[in-house]
């Protein structure tokens, strides 16, 4: 008998057991900073030399790149051990579902990583850590070292468009699935939320592990809303046996 295909959509609410604060829940950095958002939009970024350097500084001071996997992250990487074909579709830039065990080619990345760097002119990319050690010997704003270009994170800022292959392959593994897992979003920033919609259209049996409400919970089999260090390794255990 032939495992069923396991799709899961993962936001932030999955990383905040690691430390890593979310966006939009009730204790958001959109909501605590307003101006924040400004740092990682495109066109400020690219326009205002200050708006650079203050998001160099946050990234510094971010603990992203220092963060560990969690309860939620590695029930994820066991479950795909265990035989189960499972595809993650992350909107996290964390990297932590690969950390905890999940092969690099089974996880889609829409929003980039925030382990590198890209050059808005070149497009030549390179580490993270490079960028951080020249802010340390005292660049505030690193250009790129190929062709002295803006440097920015590897990730997709609001104002860019998300890498059109990365969601067309997300589509096809949305529409191929048996079972669609969205955890820890808030599944209102599209094109990536439409994924839940497009999951139950195609058949897909479609769980939703997250502590807010979301716009898709009247289309979901099972709505979790317990905490997802502990809900979704039972959800998972679940679809193991």
């Amino acid at each position: 008998m032939t495992k069923p295909l396991v799709a899961l959509l993962s936001g932030a609410g999955i990383s905040t057991d690691s430390g890593i604060p979310d966006y939009r829940g009730p204790n958001g950095l959109w909501r605590r900073d307003p101006d924040a958002e400004k740092l990682v939009t495109y066109e400020y970024y690219m326009g205002d030399p200050e708006i650079r350097r203050r998001s160099w500084r946050m990234r510094r001071e971010n603990r992203t790149l220092g963060a560990e996997p969690n309860a939620a992250h590695y029930a994820v990487a066991e479950l795909e051990r265990s035989g189960v074909p499972v595809r993650v579709i992350t909107q996290n830039v964390d990297g932590l579902h690969q950390l905890a065990g999940m092969p690099a080619r089974k996880v889609l990345e829409l929003h980039g990583s925030a382990h590198g760097v890209v050059c808005t002119g070149c497009r030549a990319r390179g580490p993270m850590e490079d960028a951080l050690a020249r802010l340390e010997a005292g660049e505030e704003d690193p250009p790129c070292l190929e062709c002295g270009g803006i440097l920015k994170p590897a990730t997709v800022m609001f104002g860019e468009r998300l890498d059109p292959e990365v969601l067309g392959q997300a589509l096809s593994i949305t529409k191929a699935c048996e079972v669609f897992i969205a955890v820890g979003t808030s599944l209102q920033v599209q094109p990536a939320a439409g994924l839940a919609g497009v999951a139950a259209d195609h058949g897909a049996r479609l769980v939703i592990v997250n502590a807010e409400p979301t716009p898709y919970d009247e289309l979901a089999d099972e709505v979790v809303r317990e905490p997802i260090g502990t809900a979704l390794p039972e959800v998972l255990r679940g679809l193991g046996r």
